[in-house]
């Protein structure tokens, strides 16, 4: 049997990938996620973008940052998804007025 980070009523479901955008909540970070897809009729590629609230049990995300997660069981009224890791940290850009991104 495999020793997973995840208790046993967290069952992995489909795996997102996006960046936060605020880190202000307890143990939740919010993540904006793209998604591209081609237009069925016209064959315009069409991007959609949808914001999570993600439980980060850890705290380790931080503004900028792109993360990994993951759909489970509804944690509250509002939240659903879980943090599964950190891909990069934030950076300083200088061609943005010095914001992170």
């Amino acid at each position: 049997m495999e020793n997973n980070n995840l208790s046993s009523t967290q069952l992995k479901g489909k795996m997102f990938v996006g960046i936060v955008i605020s880190d202000k909540m307890n143990k939740t970070v919010k993540v904006e996620s793209c998604r591209t897809f081609g237009h069925e009729m016209l064959g315009k590629v069409i991007r959609r973008v949808k914001r999570y609230k993600v439980h980060d049990e850890t705290e380790i995300a931080k503004v900028g940052d792109i993360v990994e997660f993951f759909s489970g069981r509804p944690i509250s009224k509002t939240k659903f998804m879980c943090l599964s890791k950190v891909i990069g940290k934030s950076q300083m850009i200088k061609g943005r007025g010095g914001k992170k991104i």
